[in-house]
């Protein structure tokens, strides 16, 4: 008789692996239901698109077949703003659950980047040609219509005008010197995210909500995805490094901070990392 089969079930930073590993099979909204995990290992990703799924179902079945794309933006915006009632948490914006798809679609709040994903992948299944722009500050959505483009705040519902936009843009502008002869024209800011962005974007708005409030576990669950997606970022490998450190994991550290130092030996930061590292190398290893 032979044996019987035996499948090993795939950890939820391997499950992300997967999901994140080629650009071209990228699922963006399953990797980002996929960061809720860290706090809900056992949560079925699949089950929460599923749920996005009905929803856009839903508006689709109400719309005519022959609907212009006029009327498409129109119903949809009605549809996921006012009756499905998708708006920003004005009054808990730094509440890590905004990041969290699942829990955006029970409670109907989010930041604008988790709102955008939602508000994308419906309007993508009623014929819409949307995406998310990585916007200096804010993520937007732009929809391309028969007449142009149209830019939207997912966090508001409202349309934004080249003036807006610029309005909005001015103090990064000003920040980065690109005002006057060194301008960047307004376009350059509103190309399609790519998902390997989206998700990077996504992780890190979590990083800083985690380091603000210190929690040094949540913050290295989101660094170790960070590393995963993005493995030649070597920022992201020396802060999983520090995280590591002040967890007292101190050969796991000392490995990320090595690693980094390696590739960054010029860095600002490198002489006190090195002394840090050092300590770390002179602690005794727990086996």
């Amino acid at each position: 008789m032979a044996g019987s089969l035996h499948f090993e079930v795939p950890t939820a930073l391997q499950y992300f692996a997967a999901l994140v590993a080629d650009d071209a099979s990228f699922s963006v909204l399953e990797a980002a239901a996929a960061v809720a995990q860290d706090d809900d290992p056992g949560l079925d990703t699949l089950a929460v698109l599923a749920q996005v799924d009905t929803l856009a179902d839903r508006l689709r079945r109400r719309l005519p077949a022959d609907a212009a794309p006029v009327q498409r933006l129109r119903l949809m915006n009605r549809y996921f703003f006012e009756e499905l009632g998708f708006a920003g948490n004005v009054n808990d914006y730094y509440d890590r659950r905004n990041s969290y798809l699942p829990e955006v679609l029970r409670s109907r709040r989010g930041i604008p980047i988790t709102l955008a994903l939602l508000y994308v992948e419906i309007a993508g299944q009623v014929g819409l040609s949307a995406c998310g722009v990585s916007f200096p500050g804010h993520f937007l959505v732009k929809l391309r219509m028969p007449r142009g483009e149209v830019v939207l705040d997912p966090f508001s519902g409202h349309s934004l005008s080249r003036d807006d936009l610029d309005e909005r843009l001015l103090p990064y502008r000003e920040q980065q010197g690109l005002v006057g002869d060194f301008e960047a024209p307004l376009g350059l800011f509103l190309q399609p995210a790519t998902p390997r962005d989206i998700i990077a974007r996504l992780l890190r708005n979590l990083k800083a909500v985690h380091r603000s409030a210190a929690d040094n576990a949540r913050l290295l669950a989101v660094l170790e995805r960070l590393v995963i997606l993005l493995p030649q970022a070597w920022e992201e490998r020396r802060d999983r490094g520090l995280a590591l450190a002040a967890l007292g994991r101190h050969g796991a550290a000392a490995e990320d901070l090595a690693a980094y130092l390696a590739q960054r030996p010029d860095a600002a930061d490198a002489p006190a990392l090195q002394r840090q590292l050092a300590t770390l190398n002179q602690r005794p290893r727990l086996h």
